[in-house]
């Protein structure tokens, strides 16, 4: 648990960072939305491109374990929107889905993997952190310009929903960085610094605009309590059930591997849900408590986790 709990702390600190600054009035009430505009804008697409330009394929070729944390995260996700679309429409739903099904492998991953499995598991780190931030994240902003557009027939709203997503950083940042990665070109080591400084940045700024949200929520704002706790159970315990079963009983992965696939997927909830969430305006209470819940509980759930794996080895 200390182990779990050594990672998890930093997150806490900076939420809490944010929360004090607001409530004292060093930060203004514009902070959430700005600090969220950088991230958007400048930390997160910096971090995409720089992921996606630098990727090595060749080392990240685990073709089973790709497999089955993919899926397991589309299964979750889809299995969440079609729980959540009904009674929220497709936005939040969407918004929803994503607080589900997108573990926090970026921040998390790497130290906790460390951890237990040693540098061997920087490979299968770095492919979760490919598909959360590429393919789970496209998905919920395609899925979210779709159910913004008010227009019902289909052409009108397929030319909205292309315009918006060819402008959108989030998806335009990755696509670059995959075109540029297959020239095989090295980066400049200008570039190369200035990326890693903003995208460096991306989840602290955005673990501050979470605490700066929560010290400006009025206690009268629906948090819609049992969708929190629905949204943190489906992430704690559905997501790295449904990957045991993907990992172990249908791709049959090693020993090591297996139990990587589960513990990435038993993460808490990233930072990213809540920053579309904010940038959209769309669930971004919801998105915050599942956020800060999930994360708090991952410390029970995560240390039970590592125990079991450890006394089936």
């Amino acid at each position: 648990m200390l182990a779990t709990l050594s990672v998890v702390l930093p997150i806490f600190g900076l939420v809490l960072a944010g929360y004090v600054c607001r409530r004292l009035h060093i930060f203004g009430p514009a902070a959430t939305s700005e600090l969220n505009r950088f991230v958007v804008w400048l930390g997160l697409p910096a971090l995409f491109f720089h992921i996606t330009a630098k990727a090595d394929w060749a080392d990240l070729y685990h073709p089973g374990f790709t497999a089955a944390f993919t899926l397991a995260c589309f299964i979750v996700f889809f299995l969440t929107l079609a729980l959540r679309a009904r009674s929220r429409g497709l936005a939040e739903g969407s918004v929803d889905a994503l607080n589900a099904a997108y573990p926090n492998s970026g921040y998390m991953g790497f130290p906790l993997g460390f951890l237990v499995f040693g540098p061997e598991s920087y490979p299968f780190v770095a492919i979760s952190a490919i598909v959360t931030v590429c393919l789970v994240f496209g998905l919920a902003i395609v899925l979210l310009e779709i159910g913004l557009q008010e227009q019902r027939r289909f052409w009108p709203t397929f030319r909205k929903v292309a315009f918006s997503l060819a402008k959108n950083p989030l998806l335009v940042a990755p696509a670059l960085g995959v075109l540029y990665g297959a020239t095989r070109l090295p980066l400049p080591q200008s570039a190369d610094s200035l990326l890693s400084l903003l995208g460096g940045a991306a989840s602290p700024c955005a673990l501050v605009a979470l605490g700066t949200f929560m010290a400006d929520r009025k206690p009268d704002e629906d948090t819609g309590p049992d969708g929190v706790a629905l949204l943190t159970a489906l992430k704690l315990v559905l997501l790295p059930a449904v990957a045991w079963l993907l990992a172990y009983c249908v791709f049959d992965l090693t020993d090591m591997t297996a139990a990587l696939t589960v513990l990435l997927c038993a993460l808490p909830t990233g930072t990213g849900p809540f920053m579309l969430a904010e940038y959209y305006k769309r669930g971004a209470a919801v998105t915050a408590r599942t956020i800060l819940y999930s994360t708090v509980l991952s410390v029970l759930t995560l240390s039970i986790l590592l125990y079991v794996s450890e006394a089936g080895t």
